[in-house]
């Protein structure tokens, strides 16, 4: 009897066993044979609190398709598409063109708790053709109909108008899957900002509550995304957006404290040349009850002061006369002026907290987001000339929020659209030298009128991108020039993006369902030959990097090893041969190598069972437990 090997598994992460393993830490005892025993965990959580079947929270038609469009696995791949790629050897960056439901549940297995920041500008349902359909028993089907893979014409979905009857509902069932989701791949010292209006900021509260937790509310920012009023408007002009975060560990995460501006720190002054330098007048007063904070002091000038009416000073006397003893109370020119604190600037914090208004002089606005694109990508057509993109300065601040750049921190945009927060991220890394990499993600929306080198939405994204990166390696290589070829250590920037496209995967995967004759004979002989025979290695390879819980950018080097090809990834973490005649004396010297797991074609075996039975053996021997075939 020949020994069966292990199989690569070629569908995404489990979401569902994945939540009953998060139970099963929490209460073990309610799982029997495997299964939840729900009378227990209602006894385990207290069943005589629930007085009623009634409670708080979001709801509506189709909430319930949405865990099982969330349950179900993606069969797809993520084919590399090194043509549209810059600096594709060294760089961390990624640029994913495919539908993000599919492509979120594919980054499960590699990306899962990985990711330090996420931002999103999904569709603000106003209206306007919706192009996230969720037929996802039929997802890559429909993904690949749209994008005219399997359909010459392409495919079109329905405008989503108030008029359906479903205009809330479909929104939220295209945004509840794909939040759920990311909230997986959030580091626990990770947060998520989503941008949004009116029309559904109160749904995405709800439902934001509900996936990450209202404890995990961090703040609601109010962008002021406009410099001008519209005068056209029918009621009120609308000046601003939301940006919404939420924390995946309100606990543990923390915002940075951003940079002081020049602006602010002009206001300290050194009029009385105070050693400590410079300093700005602080009010010694406040409203709240003190029962120390009443009482009189004596100005140099003999002028007296009291702290006002309900109003009480902020220490009590003797701290008073101790801060005035050490020339921290402020008397005016003459001596006769209200005292005030004495703030130095030295001792006051580099940073500052973060405030929930955003004027567009500090973090621009729609117009300037315009111009911005424009600079980097050039149309033919006007009409292709997106409206609805998001300045780099607001996605700047953002980072400069979420993000320290001194590790390797994955942001990730899985509405990428024209690719601003791509565009945010390497600006921000050339401006403080941080070490932050990004993953885009953007259906590949066709453009109203097709251009000689843009047809989608991603290829405005791609486009812009390489040309920031243009930019920003010609500003580096002219103020190298300018130090005159110095000995001083050049900083090493990330200036690249790997290029993937989402695909059917390379293998045919069984996917549960019965074709429609009722007949499964013809679906079990694929699997005698299941290799797509138009796969590339590359694309066969990077496949099983993804479903092994491999980064896209893990590091890989072709080997030669007994005469054939062999792919070492992570350094000898994982041996993949994709070689179709396997000899003994290959599978000894892969052993040898100890990888930590190994991976082999089925087909490379041949038929030829003592081989395969052998190999396992031989990996065994050598420490290799984990030896797969695919």
């Amino acid at each position: 009897m020949p020994v069966s090997n292990p199989k690569v598994d070629l569908k995404s992460k489990s979401i569902s066993e994945e939540q009953k393993e998060k139970l099963r830490q929490l209460f073990p005892e309610v799982f029997t044979e495997g299964k939840i025993d729900w009378e227990r965990l209602q006894l385990t959580l207290g069943a005589d609190v629930e007085t009623g079947k009634e409670r708080f929270g979001l709801t509506w038609r189709g909430k319930a398709e949405c865990f099982r469009i969330i349950q179900e696995p993606s069969i797809g791949t993520l084919k590399p598409v090194k043509g549209e790629s810059v600096d594709w050897d060294t760089t961390e960056n990624l640029f994913i063109e495919g539908d993000n439901l599919e492509t979120l549940k594919l980054l499960q297995k590699s990306y899962y708790g990985k990711v330090k920041m996420i931002y999103i500008d999904p569709p603000y349902n106003t209206g306007n053709e919706f192009i996230y359909p969720d037929k996802f028993s039929e997802s890559l089907d429909t993904y690949l109909a749209y994008t005219g893979q399997v359909n010459a014409e392409g495919k079109k979905f329905s405008t989503n108008t108030e008029t359906t009857g479903r205009y809330h509902s479909n929104w939220l069932d295209m945004m509840y899957p794909r939040l759920f989701l990311a909230r997986n791949l959030l580091r626990d010292d990770g947060a998520i900002f989503v941008s949004i209006d009116d029309h559904e900021v109160h749904n995405l509260r709800e439902m934001m509550n509900e996936i990450f937790g209202e404890e995990n509310f961090i703040a609601s920012i109010i962008w002021q995304k406009v410099y001008s009023p519209k005068n056209t408007a029918k009621y009120f002009s609308e000046d601003h957006d939301y940006i919404i975060i939420y924390s995946k560990n309100a606990e543990i995460w923390r915002p940075e404290s951003l940079p002081r501006s020049d602006e602010a720190n002009s206001r300290y002054i050194n009029p009385d040349n105070d050693p400590r330098g410079p300093w700005k007048p602080s009010d010694l007063t406040a409203r709240n009850y003190y029962s120390k904070g009443q009482y009189e002091v004596t100005s140099p000038s003999g002028k007296k002061f009291k702290s006002g009416v309900g109003r009480y000073w902020r220490s009590s006397y003797e701290r008073f006369l101790e801060l005035d003893k050490d020339n921290r109370i402020w008397w005016g020119q003459t001596g006769s002026n209200m005292p005030a604190g004495k703030r130095f600037l030295s001792e006051v914090k580099q940073g500052f907290v973060p405030q929930t208004l955003w004027k567009y002089e500090d973090v621009g606005h729609t117009q300037e987001a315009k111009k911005e694109l424009l600079e980097f990508v050039t149309f033919e057509q006007n009409e292709n000339v997106l409206n609805t993109v998001k300045p780099t300065r607001l996605l700047q601040r953002i980072l400069q929020i979420a993000t320290d750049g001194t590790e390797n921190e994955i942001i990730l945009d899985f509405f990428a659209g024209s690719a601003t927060t791509a565009h945010a991220v390497l600006s921000q890394n050339q401006l403080d030298g941080g070490n932050r990499s990004f993953i885009m993600v953007q259906l590949p929306e066709l453009l109203p009128i097709p251009e000689s080198k843009l047809k989608s939405i991603v290829d405005i994204g791609r486009e812009r991108v390489r040309h920031v990166i243009k930019k920003i390696g010609d500003t580096r290589k002219d103020a190298a020039e300018q130090k005159n070829l110095s000995n001083e250590p050049e900083t090493v920037a990330d200036l690249g993006f790997r290029a993937f496209r989402l695909d059917t995967s390379n293998f045919t995967v069984w996917d549960g369902r019965v074709p429609a004759n009722g007949k499964v004979e013809k679906q079990i002989e694929l699997f005698i030959d299941h290799i797509d025979p138009h796969s590339t290695d590359e694309e066969i390879l990077y496949e099983l990097l993804l479903k092994s819980g491999f980064a896209l950018t893990t590091p890989v080097a072709e080997k030669k090893i007994a005469g054939k090809k062999v792919f070492s990834i992570d350094d000898n973490a994982l041996l993949i041969c994709l070689e179709h005649d396997l000899t003994k004396d290959l599978i000894v010297k892969m052993a040898e190598i100890k990888p930590a797991r190994a991976i082999c074609l089925d087909a490379g075996f041949k038929g030829n069972d003592q081989l395969r039975t052998n190999a396992m053996e031989i990996m065994k021997s050598h420490g290799v437990t984990d030896f797969r075939t695919v």
